[in-house]
C-alpha cells in the first residue's frame, strides 16, 4: 500500500480505480461483470439517490439482501458518503429485525424481493424508507417517492476519516441486548492490508462469495480486500446449495474462495472418505500413512477438479478445523488457508497462506498487530488472548460498559478465546473461556478437542460436549439419511433398523471416544439430537442454547 492511500473505502476504491478501472469488479455468475469503471458510476448514482432519500454522514442505512453485486454497490455508497452500514443477516427473523433496526436508529433499508416480506408491517421510530435492492424501487415511503437515477451524481462533497464509523455489525439477532460492534474505516481497511500481506491479491484473481456478506469475515476479506487487489468478485445470488455451486465454480473456476470449516468436512466426510474406508482392501491400506498420503494426493486433484481447478487460495476461519480433515488438506496438497479472529477485530488477528501450512494451528499473528497470551497456565503456556492493533473496534453501540468490560484503558482486547504460542511464534487456539469446563478435580476440559474426535467417527455430522450434573455428556447429530441409505434394502423395516442402528452407534460412539481421550475428558452417556444445531453465520452451533 503506498503511503498516500488513506485508509478507508473511498480511497482505497479511488486507488484502485485508477489502476484497474477497466478490469472486471463485480458479477453475478452467468451475467456480464462490472468493471471497475461501471461500479464506480453506480455507486455515484446511489450516493445521489440517498441524498433524495435524506441520508446523511453518520446515519444508519441498513442492508438486509443476500450476495449480489448491488449489496456491495450500496455498502461502498452508504460509506463513501460518511453514513454507516447496518448489514443484517438474511436468516434473522423479523422480531430480530425489528430490535436491530430500532437499536441502531436506521432510517433506510435496502432490501432483496425475496427478504421484503420479513419487514411487512415493521415500523421503528426511525425508519423511513424500504427500498428493493435489485432495481433500487422505494418499496413504501412515508413523506416523498424519489426515483433512482442511474446517470446521476451526488450533489456534495464527502470528506471521509479513517476514524468515522463505517460499519455497525450485529453478531447475533437477539431481542434482548443487541450488541453492535462498531467498526471504522481504519479497522476495515487495515484488516484489508492484512490479508494482503497473507495472500497477495492481484487484477487477475477471481473470487466466489458463498459466505453471507452481512458477516465481516466476508465483507472484509471477500469484498474490500479483493477490492484493494483489482480482483473481481463473483455472486450465487441465490444460497449456495450443490446445484448451484458446482455449476457455478466450473464456470467462474475462481482462484479464491472463502468458507468455513462445516464446507470441507462434509465434503471430506461425504466424498472424499468413504472411498478409501467402504472397501476391505482399501481400509487396510489407507492405514499405512505413505499409501495414505498417495491416497490423498490424488484425491486432492480430485477435489481441486471439482473447484474449477485454478484455486490458489482456499481460506477457512470462524471455527477450529478439524485435524483429520486438515491433515488431508495438508497431504493432498490442496491450498488450504487458516485464519483467526472475531467480528470485533474487523475480524483478522492471524493466519497463513497456503505455502506455511501448520497442523492446528491458525498460524503467526499479522504483522503490526499484538498478541499475548494472558495468565497463561505454567504447564500448558495457555491463557487467554488478548489482541491490540489498529483493526480493534471503536467499541459497542450504546454500550459503554460492555464495551469498557471488553477493551482495556490501554487498548487491549479480551477475545475470551483460550490458545498458546508455539516456538515459532504459532498460534494456536483451545477455545473458548466460557465453553471451558472445569471438572470437580479441577482439571480443564476443553470440549471442542473431544467434539473434534466424535466428528470423525462414521455417520456423525455435528457433536457439542456438555456438562450435566457433573458428567460429561455428547449431544450427537447423526446423518439419518445417511443410514437409511445403507439399509435400504429393509424396505418396510427400515425406520426401525435406523433406531436400532442409531441407538447401536451411540455406545459404540462412547467407547470409541472415550478410547482416544484422557481419564478426564471421558464421557458418560451420549444423546442422539434428533435436528441440526442452531448456529451462526460461520456456521459455528450455537453452544449456549444447550449448555442450560
Amino acid at each position: 500500500m503506498e503511503d498516500r492511500t488513506m485508509l478507508t473505502f473511498p480511497a482505497f476504491f479511488e486507488h484502485t480505480l485508477s489502476r484497474f478501472g477497466s478490469r472486471d469488479a463485480l458479477a453475478l455468475v452467468g451475467k456480464k461483470p462490472l468493471t471497475y469503471t461501471e461500479t464506480h458510476d453506480r455507486i455515484r448514482a446511489v450516493m445521489a439517490f440517498m441524498e433524495k432519500l435524506g441520508i446523511h454522514p453518520g446515519d444508519k442505512v441498513a442492508i438486509l439482501a443476500t450476495n449480489q453485486p448491488h449489496w456491495a454497490i450500496v455498502y461502498y455508497a452508504i460509506t463513501f458518503m460518511g453514513a454507516v452500514a447496518v448489514p443484517l443477516l438474511p436468516e434473522f427473523l423479523p422480531v430480530e429485525i425489528s430490535t436491530l433496526l430500532e437499536h441502531s436508529e436506521t432510517k433506510v433499508v435496502f432490501a432483496s424481493e425475496g427478504l421484503l416480506p420479513k419487514l411487512i408491517g415493521l415500523t421503528t421510530d426511525f425508519l423511513v424508507e424500504v427500498v428493493r435492492i435489485e432495481n433500487f424501487g422505494v418499496v413504501r415511503s412515508y413523506e416523498s417517492w424519489p426515483e433512482f437515477d442511474a446517470d446521476a451524481w451526488p450533489a456534495n462533497e464527502y470528506d471521509v476519516k479513517e476514524d468515522d464509523l463505517a460499519a455497525l455489525i450485529y453478531t447475533s439477532g437477539t431481542t434482548g441486548n443487541p450488541k453492535g460492534v462498531m467498526l471504522t474505516h481504519r479497522n476495515i481497511c487495515y484488516t484489508a492490508v492484512k490479508g494482503y500481506e497473507i495472500q497477495k491479491i492481484l487484477e487477475t484473481d477471481r473470487f466466489l462469495s458463498i459466505l453471507p456478506l452481512s458477516h465481516t469475515y466476508e465483507n472484509t476479506l471477500g469484498l474490500i480486500l479483493p477490492m484493494y487487489g483489482g480482483a473481481c468478485v463473483y455472486y450465487l445470488g441465490k444460497p449456495p446449495t450443490p446445484a448451484l455451486l458446482l455449476p457455478a465454480l466450473l464456470e467462474v473456476k475462481p482462484t479464491t474462495m472463502l468458507t468455513v470449516p462445516l464446507i470441507i468436512e462434509k465434503i471430506f466426510r461425504s466424498k472424499i472418505l468413504p472411498a478409501f474406508t467402504e472397501k476391505k482392501t482399501v481400509r487396510l491400506l489407507y492405514k499405512i500413512p505413505p499409501v495414505r498420503k498417495i491416497l490423498h494426493r490424488v484425491a486432492g486433484k480430485k477435489l481441486m477438479e471439482t473447484f474449477g481447478g485454478e484455486l490458489t487460495f482456499f481460506g477457512v476461519g470462524g471455527a477450529k478445523l478439524n485435524k483429520t480433515v486438515e491433515r488431508f488438506l495438508i497431504e493432498s496438497h490442496f491450498p488450504y488457508a487458516v485464519g483467526y479472529g472475531l467480528t470485533e477485530c474487523a475480524p483478522l488477528l492471524a493466519g497463513f497462506n497456503p505455502q506455511h501450512p501448520v497442523l492446528q494451528s491458525t498460524g503467526p499473528c499479522c504483522k503490526g498487530v499484538e498478541l499475548k497470551i494472558m495468565n497463561a497456565d505454567p504447564r500448558t503456556g495457555e491463557g487467554e488472548i488478548w489482541a491490540k492493533g489498529f483493526n480493534i473496534m471503536k467499541g459497542y453501540y450504546k454500550e459503554p460498559g460492555m464495551t469498557r468490560d471488553m477493551i482495556t484503558p490501554e487498548g487491549w482486547i479480551k477475545t475470551g478465546d483460550l490458545g498458546a504460542f508455539d516456538q515459532h511464534l504459532n498460534l494456536f487456539i483451545r477455545g473458548r473461556v466460557k465453553s471451558m469446563i472445569v471438572r470437580s478435580n479441577g482439571e480443564n476440559v476443553y470440549p471442542e478437542d473431544i467434539e473434534s474426535v466424535i466428528n470423525n467417527f462414521r455417520h456423525v455430522v455435528e457433536s457439542l460436549v456438555v456438562e450435566k450434573k457433573g458428567k460429561l455428556i455428547a449431544l450427537v447429530h447423526f446423518n439419518q439419511e445417511e443410514i437409511e441409505q445403507r439399509y435400504r434394502y429393509l424396505k418396510n423395516e427400515v425406520a426401525n433398523y435406523v433406531d436400532q442402528q442409531t441407538e447401536e452407534l451411540r455406545l459404540e460412539l462412547q467407547e470409541y471416544v472415550n478410547a482416544r481421550v484422557n481419564k478426564f475428558s471421558q464421557v458418560q452417556l451420549v444423546i442422539a439430537q434428533a435436528d441440526p444445531f442452531q448456529k451462526t453465520a460461520t456456521q459455528k452451533i450455537k453452544r449456549f442454547m444447550y449448555t442450560g
